[in-house]
C-alpha cells in the first residue's frame, strides 16, 4: 500500500508532517474564527432584525448604521480585505502572518456574511408567534430568546453551515498571503513547485472537512426540526 502511494502522490508521502501540520492550522483558523464570528454575527443578525422598522426594538439610528457597515465590508474581495487590515491585524494580533495574523481578517470577512445569513433566518419566524408572546407580556429580551432565537434552530443551524464552508474556502484564500494551512501548503508546493499531487491531495482534504461540517449541520437539523 505504501509502494502504490508513493507511486501515485510521492511528494505528498514525502512531506506527511507538514500536510498534518497544514491541516492542524486549517482546523485552529476555522475554529477560532468561526466561534468568534458566530457570537459577533448572531448579535448583529439579531439586531438587524429587531431593530428594523415595526420590529420590537425598532431603532433607525442603529439599524441604518449596522445596515451600512455590513454591506460596505461584503462589497470588500476578501484579498483585498487581508492587506487593508494588515496595521490593524498587528495591533490585534501582535502579527500580520500566520495563522494567529490570519484571524483578525478572517474574522471581518465572515461576520458580515453571516450576520445577514442570520438575519434571513430570524426573518423566517412566524410574526404571530412573537404576536402571542407580546400578548403574555414578554419583554423584548424575552422575545428575542423564546421566540427568535429557539424558532429558528433549524434555520440558524443551517446557515452557520453555510458560513462554515465559506470560510473554509477563505482560510484557504489567506494561505496566499502566508496564513499558514492547507491553501499555504497547496500553494507552495502545489503551484509553485508543480507538484500536481499536492494540489490534488490538498483539495481531497478540503472536501472531506466540508462533508464533514455538512453532515453534522444535516444532523442537527433534523434533530432541531418541529
Amino acid at each position: 500500500m505504501e509502494e502504490l502511494l508513493f507511486k501515485l502522490i510521492p511528494n505528498v508521502m514525502k512531506k506527511p508532517g507538514e500536510l498534518l501540520t497544514s491541516f492542524i492550522q486549517t482546523l485552529v483558523m476555522l475554529g477560532i474564527s468561526g466561534s468568534i464570528s458566530f457570537c459577533i454575527g448572531l448579535v448583529f443578525g439579531v439586531l438587524l432584525v429587531t431593530t428594523a422598522p415595526g420590529r420590537i426594538l425598532q431603532n433607525r439610528v442603529v439599524f441604518t448604521w449596522l445596515d451600512k457597515s455590513i454591506n460596505l465590508f461584503r462589497s470588500i474581495p476578501f484579498i483585498i480585505l487581508l492587506a487593508a487590515l494588515i496595521p490593524l491585524t498587528r495591533l490585534i494580533a501582535g502579527t500580520a502572518i500566520g495563522t494567529r495574523g490570519a484571524i483578525v481578517p478572517l474574522v471581518f470577512g465572515t461576520v458580515p456574511f453571516f450576520s445577514r445569513q442570520i438575519e434571513s433566518a430570524l426573518s423566517e419566524v412566524d410574526g404571530g408567534f412573537i404576536e402571542a408572546a407580546k400578548s403574555m407580556g414578554s419583554s423584548p429580551l424575552g422575545i428575542i430568546f423564546r421566540v427568535y432565537l429557539r424558532e429558528s434552530i433549524p434555520g440558524i443551524t443551517r446557515v452557520t453551515t453555510i458560513t462554515l464552508v465559506s470560510l473554509t474556502g477563505l482560510t484557504a484564500m489567506a494561505g496566499a498571503v502566508g496564513a499558514g494551512g492547507l491553501g499555504d501548503f497547496a500553494i507552495r508546493y502545489g503551484h509553485q513547485r508543480n507538484q500536481l499531487d499536492v494540489t490534488f491531495v490538498t483539495v481531497l482534504v478540503l472536501l472531506f472537512l466540508v462533508s464533514i461540517i455538512q453532515g453534522i449541520g444535516s444532523w442537527i437539523i433534523r434533530r432541531t426540526t418541529h
